[in-house]
């Protein structure tokens, strides 16, 4: 098949209609990862904590539209975060923020959570958040570990009340 043909197929399939249910389960997941960003804005509010971060956002498109995905487990979600942060944490306290060190920071970021089986594609902005922003330690805490527990609980709830299973599994990999 020549670029031509490929290029018309693939307009072909852009033009399709999608099905009722396929809108249906997409504005599902779009109605489920709002509520759990609601769910964290209004912790936020109600204990005066942050419990907010632009990471969390991504987190959700992963939680609500691919729930049965490895990086939508718990162990990913949380531990992904919490990895993420403390490397970002750790860089900034230790050497500073630089150009190097936030590419460092990345990267140790991408390793420790494939070496501990919790990757997390949105978690690997947490050091650079952390970094920038010149978060404290306590960010650790609040919102970076309640606050990816909190998406993970509302992930299990929104989840349960349309029938279906999440997680796969809890902390196993």
């Amino acid at each position: 098949m020549n670029n031509s043909n490929v290029t018309q197929k693939m307009l072909e399939i852009g033009r399709k209609r999608p099905s009722l249910q396929y809108v249906k389960t997409s504005l599902l997941a779009g109605t489920g990862g709002g509520l759990a960003i609601l769910v964290l804005a209004l912790l936020e509010g109600w204990l005066s904590s942050p419990f907010l971060m632009a990471p969390f956002g991504a987190s959700c498109v992963i939680l609500f539209a691919l729930p049965d995905s490895p990086l939508a487990q718990p162990r990913n979600v949380i531990g992904g975060h919490l990895i993420s942060s403390l490397v970002g944490l750790t860089i900034s306290s230790c050497v500073g923020v630089h150009v190097w060190s936030l590419a460092l920071a990345v990267g140790l970021s991408i390793a420790f959570m494939q070496w501990t089986r919790t990757i997390h594609p949105p978690a690997g902005a947490d050091p650079l958040l952390i970094m920038m922003t010149g978060a404290p330690w306590t960010y650790l805490l609040f919102p970076v570990g309640l606050g990816a527990v909190v998406l993970v609980l509302a992930a299990w709830t929104y989840h349960r009340t349309q029938g279906n299973q999440y997680p796969k599994h809890w902390f196993t990999s």
